[in-house]
């Protein structure tokens, strides 16, 4: 009789191990894939210069995973060698908390939720489980107990003073990477505009309205209605400007879009998509809002994946670049890579040379080339950090 209970138990331990240990390392590599498909040549120009750039990257979603950053998993796109590797100044780290189920393009709605399956599996916190919000706050935990792990390596950005530290401290010999939170959809607020409170004071310093379904705040360029701001959007959206929280475009339907420009005291971001005069895509911006981006003073972040530039070659990501250049001046562009958000790319983090060099090849100048790669959005980040002060 006792080994017949025995029996089920150890098959259950068993499946539980492989269940909890094996499958979300298995599941993640196969959502953050790099193609294997040739690189571009890398010129001597090309590789001194990007030495003395500040890279700077609007979005990514490493911290959705269950992978140490500073360790050496090397699945996905990037972690913290990988980021030095690249001579990556500062990383925007992405809160994602809720996918529906069948995501697509086009239509989801907001029932469904494939992140609660995740958390489970990576034996997040039970709190975490049934709490959108709290998953936010885990993210912000995971990025604190790296950056305290990291002998400082890593260094978190949430002010001006903070931003400067960290410049400051990669004149030396260390080169420390910057590491600054933001949140894809403020789904997380779970209905209460004062929750932006806790979510500031964890760290987060950016925030788009909607991911891929419409919720309470504004429409999604993927839900089912696809409508502007709501009452509470434009209440957190004003808010978020107050304190010095960035307001992200990315994901918003274009009534959303719209929306925001027309109410925006500050500069705005797209932190990661594309353009719709080189990939025409639901998501990607069209002239008219890259115009609309431009005249806030905010930037628009290309990223590398098929969907936003209609390809993986860096080609590809600098022609997007090269179009909001000619459009409304070189200014306005920026990197947004959303590296790790399920994602297949030609190049991970460490390889950030190639896009150096395809810039060069669509005739950038060294100084366009350190504008886009990072000098204009650490133009935005610090003025998008201190708190509104009218005018």
């Amino acid at each position: 009789m006792r080994k017949r209970v025995w029996v089920p138990l150890v098959v259950l331990a068993l499946a539980a191990i492989g269940f909890f240990g094996f499958l979300p390392g298995y599941l993640e590599a196969g959502m953050n894939k790099i193609d294997g498909k040739p690189l571009i040549p890398v010129s001597a120009e090309a590789q001194a210069l990007h030495k003395t750039l500040q890279i700077v990257d609007l979005h990514s979603d490493t911290l959705m995973w269950k992978r140490d950053l500073l360790g050496n998993v090397r699945r996905g796109h990037e972690d913290l060698g990988r980021l030095q590797a690249g001579n990556v100044t500062l990383q925007v780290f992405s809160s994602v908390t809720k996918t529906p189920r069948g995501q697509n393009y086009d239509s989801n709605g907001g029932d469904t939720d494939n992140i609660t399956a995740l958390a489970i599996a990576q034996l997040q916190p039970v709190r975490t489980w049934g709490s959108l919000l709290e998953r936010s706050l885990w993210h912000a935990e995971k990025l604190d107990r790296a950056v305290a792990g990291s002998q400082g390596t890593l260094i978190k950005v949430s002010t001006d003073a903070s931003l400067d530290a960290m410049l400051a401290a990669r004149l030396g010999k260390s080169s420390p990477v910057g590491a600054m939170l933001s949140i894809e959809g403020l789904q997380d607020l779970e209905g209460n505009p004062a929750n932006l409170d806790k979510l500031y004071a964890a760290g987060f310093r950016m925030a788009s309205m909607t991911h891929f379904f419409d919720n309470q705040l504004a429409g999604s360029m993927h839900g089912l209605k696809k409508g502007g701001l709501t009452p509470m959007g434009r209440q957190v959206m004003a808010a978020m400007e107050d304190k010095g929280m960035i307001v992200d475009l990315a994901h918003c339907s274009h009534a959303c879009v719209a929306d925001i420009l027309a109410a925006a005291r500050r500069p705005v971001v797209s932190s990661h998509g594309g353009v719709q005069a080189t990939c025409k895509v639901n998501r990607n911006l069209t002239d008219d809002e890259i115009r609309g981006v431009a005249k806030t003073g905010g930037v628009v972040g290309i990223g590398y994946w098929d969907a936003a530039v209609c390809d993986t070659s860096p080609r590809a990501v600098a022609r997007a670049m090269k179009h909001v250049r000619d459009l409304v001046g070189v200014q306005y562009v920026a990197l947004g890579s959303d590296y790790d958000g399920a994602t297949t790319v030609r190049f991970d983090t460490s390889q950030l040379a190639q896009i150096t060099q395809a810039l060069l090849d669509e005739h950038f100048t060294p100084d366009e080339v350190r504008a886009v790669m990072g000098g204009n959005a650490l133009r935005v980040i610090r003025a998008g950090l201190e708190p509104y002060r009218g005018g």
